[in-house]
């Protein structure tokens, strides 16, 4: 006896191709509004405000707490080889390059990105985006387009801040507590971390994690279904699916910028 039918496998097919090419338009939609939402900036304005001010407090104590774990484990690790002066660019090329970007954007998933999916799944729900187009008012271009461009614009100061914070953690521990060299801490720092290869390359990490980040938690609740147990499972998709992008993506690019 047959577990399947191949009318359901061809249902199961189109209807995964039918998502793939849903949130394919979408993304391209949104994309394509972001001259005109920049013209609107006060729509932006607000969402990055929503996003980033909400999300600022889990971020900065999470990179100061990384911050600490780093220069506890790097400062034990570096005095066996009598490198503890590295310390300092140890913690910053670890922060800018991978720890900065990848955990603000795992928080940001978690935080914003639930709150975007949950938000835009609740106005489906109500049939909100059902009566603006009644309205002959575009859903995508009103209520989607400035909150893709808000989160993206977001993410690397969330990002920058994370890192920030992260080194003012490892200069306490490092410093303050363990008693290495503040010059020492300062000068490797600024020595070795390149402005272009290392901060810059981290820049672009996160904005490409803003990007699917955001456009995840917005496809997940337009897709949602109008029930409560739909939104809610929309916003569960949304954590786990962006998660798991944002760490390909993270092995991907750095593949590509630093093996050049």
């Amino acid at each position: 006896m047959s577990w399947y039918k191949p009318a359901d496998v061809g249902f199961a097919v189109r209807s995964k191709l039918a998502d793939l090419g849903l949130g394919a338009r979408l993304f391209f939609q949104l994309v394509g509004q972001g001259a005109r939402s920049l013209r609107r900036f006060g729509l932006v304005r607000d969402q990055i405000h929503f996003l980033g001010n909400y999300s600022l407090a889990i971020i900065a104590v999470s990179g100061l707490f990384v911050g600490f774990v780093l220069g506890l484990q790097g400062y034990y690790t570096l005095q066996r080889y009598g490198s503890s002066e590295a310390l300092g660019l140890l913690v910053a090329l670890s922060l800018v390059r991978e720890l900065g970007p990848v955990v603000a954007a795992l928080l940001f998933a978690g935080r914003a990105g639930t709150s975007l999916t949950a938000e835009i799944g609740l106005m489906k729900a109500g049939e909100q985006l059902s009566a603006m187009e009644m309205m002959a008012v575009d859903p995508v271009q009103r209520i989607l387009a400035p909150r893709f461009w808000g989160g993206v614009i977001t993410m690397p100061l969330l990002a920058a801040v994370f890192s920030a914070v992260g080194v003012i953690g490892g200069y306490v521990v490092g410093v303050l507590m363990l008693g290495l060299d503040a010059g020492a801490f300062w000068g490797q720092m600024q020595g070795g971390v390149d402005v272009w290869k290392d901060v810059g390359n981290g820049v672009a990490k996160s904005i490409v994690f803003g990007v699917a980040v955001t456009f995840i938690a917005l496809l997940q609740g337009y897709q949602a279904q109008p029930t409560p147990e739909g939104v809610s499972r929309a916003t569960t998709r949304t954590v786990v699916v962006a998660s798991l992008t944002v760490l390909g993506l993270d092995f991907m690019l750095t593949a590509m910028m630093f093996s050049i």
